[in-house]
């Protein structure tokens, strides 16, 4: 079992076109280990549903296969229908499998994978697709 842990919240930055974030730490109950960090972006622009996804999550190597990714999108939940959301976009690269089986494990749901624009800094950063989930949240 986990629990999240709020670390920060990130401002919005409309120079370098960053929205408000809130960031969390994955903590492991029993032994109080953080096994990664998961954020919700508190914006629904185009770029949030079609490339950086409301929900972005990581966790450290050592902790895969616990399914802590899975439980953490379930404990945010809860954070974002506060926010008034009612569906979240969660993107991943599509050779990301364990991402992947995350969103279908939580019952998002792949609408599609689509090409980056080239402007994008993901694209400058070598990607090239992200598969596009949506996940409705009532």
């Amino acid at each position: 079992m986990i629990e999240l842990v709020l670390e920060r919240i990130t401002p919005a930055d409309p120079a370098t076109g960053r929205v408000m974030a809130e960031h969390y730490a994955i903590v492991e109950k029993g032994s109080g280990q953080t096994t990664g960090t998961i954020r919700l972006r508190l914006s629904d622009t185009d770029d949030i549903r079609l490339y950086a996804g409301h929900i972005g999550y990581r966790v450290d190597e050592s902790y895969r296969g616990k399914r802590y990714a899975q439980q953490a999108c379930m404990l945010l939940k809860e954070r974002a229908l506060e926010h008034g959301f009612r569906e979240l976009w969660i993107t991943c690269d599509p050779d990301n499998w364990p991402s992947r089986r995350t969103c279908e494990r939580i019952g998002a749901k792949l609408v599609e994978i689509i090409d980056l624009p080239e402007e994008l800094d993901m694209y400058q950063d070598g990607e090239r697709q992200k598969c596009r989930y949506l996940w409705q949240l009532d």
